[in-house]
């Protein structure tokens, strides 16, 4: 990596531009090489507008003064390939369909500069065989995320065309993306949405939270109660839900389960809500979140395409020490019992 030095430029927002999300008008006016350059810009505080610090989907008004840290020379990132396994379920010119691990970051950042997907994938397919449609030279491959410490299915595809068809999809709501949380109390509806706005922390610029503000993002995401387990003496209850996403909002499911009073079990960040015994963790070091199922149709072929992944062996030993607890599997429970491990339990005790 190239470290060059830094130097700030101001633009003052001209009558047309009046109404354009900032990220957006930084990659217009070249400011930055893409949307998401000026994206990440704004996360790291070097961008003020009218003197302040600016959220990247920040509405701006003609007039106001937009004032940019940017560095001299551009900086010089190579993703190198790495030998980290991959858990592959479909591979073909276009596009990979994959398990992603706990504990794998899903591209390099200043803080892990290496060890990550995108590392893999470069080893796996090689650079130059894979899409590059973010605009960052540090993603190849990547078209969505996962948290580090998510497992599960996950996309990534090979060609440009291909990732931006798969995008657009994402952005259309043409993925079904559909996880498996275990959350703390109990959810006694068997259904429910949660249609709630989210923004960066104001104050924790590392946290999301649900915001009633002008430049939080509509996030919506739909529960179904697969299984719920009595309390016990350091928890008030679990119920294992399948959350699916209407939309794709950093720490979405997190943020919108603590949102609700049931924060993810396991979760070291949205703990609002969460027992203060330790043993309500059931023994996890990571949130108890998995990635299980994935819908879309192939972006060249059109052909459809659906993917389902058990539950790992950390997250099922956690269910494990709650099972005799459980007050039965509901309808959508049965339906998903081959991947939460409740389908072998019933045998077990039958």
């Amino acid at each position: 990596m190239r470290i060059a030095m830094a130097r700030s430029v101001c633009h003052v927002v001209a009558a047309a531009e009046d109404g354009e999300r900032l990220d957006a008008l930084l990659a217009a006016c070249g400011l930055y090489a893409s949307r998401s350059a000026a994206a990440k810009a704004a996360s790291a505080n070097r961008v003020l507008v009218a003197g302040e610090t600016a959220q990247k989907s920040r509405i701006v008004r003609a007039g106001e003064a937009i004032v940019c840290e940017l560095d001299d020379a551009p900086s010089e990132f190579v993703v190198e390939g790495e030998d980290i396994p991959l858990d592959i379920r479909f591979e073909d010119e276009s596009l990979i369909v994959l398990s992603k691990q706990a504990g794998l970051l899903t591209h390099p950042s200043a803080d892990h500069p290496s060890g990550t997907l995108a590392n893999a994938l470069v080893h796996h397919c090689g650079a130059d065989h894979l899409c590059n449609v973010q605009g960052d030279c540090d993603r190849p491959g990547i078209v969505h995320r996962l948290d580090g410490d998510t497992s599960g299915l996950m996309l990534a595809a090979k060609t440009d065309q291909s990732g931006e068809h798969l995008m657009e999809a994402i952005r259309a709501r043409e993925v079904d993306r559909r996880y498996v949380a275990l959350v703390h109390g109990i959810i006694r509806h068997d259904t429910a949405m949660i249609d709630a706005p989210i923004a960066r922390h104001p104050r924790e610029r590392n946290r999301m939270a649900v915001l009633d503000a002008p430049h939080a993002r509509d996030a919506l995401t739909t529960l179904r109660v697969l299984e719920r387990f009595a309390g016990g003496e350091s928890d008030n209850g679990y119920t294992l839900v399948e959350c699916k996403l209407f939309t794709g909002r950093t720490h979405q499911i997190r943020v919108h389960m603590q949102y609700v009073g049931h924060p993810v079990v396991g979760d070291q960040t949205y703990t609002a809500g969460a027992p203060r015994s330790a043993a309500s963790s059931l023994g996890l070091d990571r949130q108890f979140l998995h990635s299980c199922a994935l819908a879309f149709d192939h972006p060249i072929s059109g052909a459809a395409l659906s993917f389902r992944d058990a539950l790992p062996a950390d997250l099922r030993s956690a269910l494990s020490i709650i099972r005799n607890r459980s007050e039965g599997l509901t309808d959508a429970g049965h339906e998903m019992a081959d991947l939460i491990g409740g389908e072998q339990d019933e045998k077990r005790g039958s």
